[in-house]
């Protein structure tokens, strides 16, 4: 039987720094299920909101694979080039 875990019961479940008050101001953004006006989360749902808010290191010593290029291809905004600069050149 699948598992019905209340907001409390969901903070806990999380990593620290989630709070029952943070997952009841962003509910509209999260994974949950209802039953009438009755809120609860699953293993599921806990599993892909901690799947959404998980960023692995792209640099440095915890990087996964490290010197590994991030993606194939150019930056897809490296054609932009700034502005020239607004203020007058004074002679």
């Amino acid at each position: 039987m699948t598992r019905r875990l209340t907001y409390a019961e969901a903070a806990a479940e999380l990593p620290d720094g989630v709070t029952e008050t943070w997952l009841r101001r962003h509910i509209k953004k999260l994974p949950h299920s209802k039953l009438g006006r009755v809120v609860y989360f699953t293993d599921a749902d806990i599993e892909r909101i901690d799947q959404m808010f998980h960023h692995e290191p792209v640099v440095g010593p915890l990087a996964a694979a490290p010197g590994a290029a991030p993606a194939a291809g150019p930056h897809p905004m490296g054609h932009l080039v700034p502005l020239p600069s607004r203020r007058s050149v004074r002679a």
